[in-house]
């Protein structure tokens, strides 16, 4: 019997120059397929599926322009049977192929689905690397082993080493590994940051066809005027306005906030680099190469913090995810039990931080790290809200949400429910530090000072509230030592006055 192949590509295998397309084979057909098991595990953005199906549409046709054989299932196809296993059995029992294949999935729900399902298989299988990650799967586990402790910096300097990314020998190129001291400005108050670049897809069909479904989705689409890059010639246009317009201040602003300021400086392509469409190794080799043009224009600094999130923390929460699963989705070091509030999916809340960043999520599929870090993340850990309610919402949410890069940055990084193996204190501020890196406090319901009483800012209360409940757990951390002494120091009747704020507004957090 003649060779006959089929291999799977995945909704975020979307890269055009992997090996497998380097030459046309008439033995092998790929598919590709929108299934439910993928639009109903969360409840997703209207955004992210739609950005997900316009894009693999956009390179099963590229695909066929190449001339490789394509099948592919779109949502609605009478004989999509709605799972990647199910279809994928069909075809190959109506085909009589000889081989399956598939590239390494990202999230390890899948990762089993397609082992389990190979293993039942009585055709050779192969499986193959996505070509797209500076390191594997394990490389984080190898690095640290033994150790007690996973720290991101001694990653990220492996890494730089390893590839040689601003490096002179063994050496950083400035002598310097990291400038995040410096990445720490507040928006000047009259500053107009960069207009966004985006894009005006219509996604008419695509929108229509999952609203015949009963697909639950979140937020809101402008189905003519679809903002992300589709594939991989608007990614590299993407990348090209990031390195020109918003690299010279980028490092500068990357942890500043501003209403209805929704991109800033930020390089907005974490889609396309979930999806694969582009490379981290080309978008960390065109940020060098203009700083390398224009070191006038663009400091060491703004280019480092831009390096540091792509070949640091982007490969370092992989590694942990890999390391640390299935084990790491059950993690709830401070055993939160509470339900997000209803306003986390309307946005109507009296907190101008959490109303404009909840909205701009709702709008664009999209908060930039520090959104997520210190306004929506910052107040669902200090409410004491359940992880798995936190990861639901961030996993649907945002476009560029998926499990292995969602859930280390959510339950680890921002929810400190792993206890530690992320981050090494819990990422919890008061009004002072949202005041310190944004303009929402001036213009808001909430007295950014008061503590207790009317209208005093929710943040403050329950940032003492959190301490107190959790000193048996954190008391011992030396990095948050200080803030114990702070507390210990404070009058018993004015601790009792947090407590009894924080308390009422936790009662009633539906109507903050």
């Amino acid at each position: 019997m003649a060779n006959k192949i089929l291999r799977l590509i995945l909704g975020d295998q979307l890269n055009s120059n992997h090996s497998w397309f380097e030459t046309i084979d008439e033995t092998v057909t790929y598919v590709m397929m929108e299934v439910r098991t993928e639009t109903d595990y969360a409840s997703h953005h209207i955004q992210k599926i739609v950005g997900f199906f316009t894009s693999m549409r956009a390179f099963a046709h590229e695909l066929q322009s190449n001339k490789h054989q394509v099948i592919y299932l779109k949502l609605d196809d009478e004989n999509n049977l709605q799972s990647f296993e199910t279809n994928i059995e069909r075809i190959l029992n109506n085909n009589n192929y000889t081989q399956f294949e598939y590239q390494l999935p990202d999230e390890y729900r899948i990762d089993l689905v397609l082992k389990n399902f190979a293993a039942g298989l009585s055709i050779p299988v192969k499986v193959c690397d996505t070509e797209h990650f500076f390191a594997t799967r394990n490389e984080l586990g190898d690095f640290f082993e033994g150790k007690k402790t996973f720290l991101m910096e001694s990653f990220y300097r492996a890494m730089r080493k390893k590839h040689q990314i601003l490096m002179e020998g063994n050496n950083p190129t400035t002598g310097q590994w990291n400038y995040d001291v410096d990445n720490r400005k507040k928006l000047p108050k009259n500053h107009k940051p960069t207009r966004p670049l985006v894009f005006n897809t219509n996604v008419s069909d695509i929108v229509e066809m999952i609203a015949q479904t009963d697909i639950k989705t979140i937020g809101s689409i402008d189905s003519t005027n679809f903002i992300w890059p589709i594939n991989r010639a608007q990614s590299l246009e993407l990348l090209e306005f990031f390195v020109t317009e918003c690299l010279p201040l980028f490092g500068s602003y990357q942890d500043a906030m501003s209403p209805n300021e929704w991109s800033l400086y930020h390089s907005r392509l974490s889609f396309s680099l979930n999806t694969k469409m582009i490379s981290p190794l080309e978008v960390i080799e065109r940020a060098i190469a203009e700083w390398q043009q224009k070191p006038e224009v663009i400091e060491y600094n703004q280019l480092e913090g831009f390096v540091r999130q792509i070949i640091g923390w982007r490969e370092y929460m992989r590694g942990i995810y890999w390391l640390k699963m299935p084990e790491y989705a059950e993690m709830n070091f401070f055993n939160h039990q509470d339900k997000l509030p209803d306003w986390f999916w309307t946005g109507k809340t009296k907190m101008n931080c959490l109303k404009d960043a909840i909205n701009q999520s709702l709008n664009y599929a999209y908060a930039h790290h520090i959104q997520r870090l210190m306004i929506t993340g910052n107040f669902a850990l200090l409410a004491g809200i359940h992880p798995d309610e936190v990861d639901a919402w961030y996993l649907g949410i945002y476009i560029d949400a998926l499990e292995w890069v969602e859930i280390t940055n959510t339950r680890g990084m921002s929810q400190f429910a792993d206890g530690g193996i992320v981050g090494t204190k819990p990422y919890v501020s008061s009004a002072a530090y949202i005041d310190k890196m944004s303009h929402y406090c001036g213009s808001c319901f909430y007295n950014k000072a008061k503590k207790v009483g009317e209208k005093a800012c929710p943040f403050n209360s329950l940032y003492w509230d959190f301490y107190d409940k959790h000193e048996d757990k954190l008391a011992k951390n030396p990095r948050i030592g200080m803030m114990y002494n702070v507390w210990r120091k404070m009058k018993p009747e004015d601790k009792v006055a947090l407590l009894e704020q924080a308390d009422y507004y936790l009662k009633n957090i539906n109507e903050l």
